[in-house]
């Protein structure tokens, strides 16, 4: 019993320890404005097989340089059918960073990144294919959130998905 314990307590630290990391936030598209993305794109309903749309498109010229919005460990870099490139990165208060679409990525698995750190460039591979070039960016976060659920169609998974316009937003001010 005490050694079960002790390995809560271990956790609960470890916990806790993640969300008093302090959270310097950067816009990850280099030279992206406020004219760069939809203000209204977050939960946008219709969006094709993803029913809604849980992050923000950063639009820019392909090859234009991606940087990480925080600082954190990438858990992942490669391909996958919808996003294309990606990069995953967590950061603090225990939120993924997921980046789409990269025509490049530029940093590998496990690394630490700083905010500001290069990790790929825009493109248009996965889902993308055939648009405008552009980031795919969303945050989530991996601790439920349950005051954010609503009665929006998959309302429920917004306990989940964090509004990245407003930090880009804040992040441009």
């Amino acid at each position: 019993m005490k050694k079960i314990k002790r390995i809560l307590l271990i956790l609960l630290l470890i916990l806790l320890i993640g969300f008093l990391i302090p959270q310097s936030f950067t816009i990850p598209v280099k030279g992206a404005s406020k004219k760069s993305y939809n203000q209204q794109s977050f939960w946008a309903y219709p969006w094709g097989t993803s029913i809604t749309h849980k992050g923000v498109d950063i639009f820019a010229k392909e090859g234009t340089e991606i940087v990480s919005s925080t600082s954190g460990i990438v858990l992942y870099t490669g391909t996958i059918e919808k996003g294309g490139n990606i990069v995953l990165i967590l950061g603090p208060k225990w939120r993924l960073h997921y980046y789409a679409h990269l025509k490049e990525i530029k940093t590998s698995s496990f690394a630490f990144v700083s905010s500001t750190k290069t990790i790929g460039t825009v493109g248009t591979t996965g889902n993308a294919a055939g648009k405008a070039p552009h980031l795919h960016y969303t945050i989530k976060s991996l601790i439920p959130l349950p005051w954010r659920k609503d009665t929006s169609i998959q309302g429920w998974k917004k306990m989940y998905y964090l509004n990245p316009v407003e930090y880009l937003n804040t992040a441009l001010n």
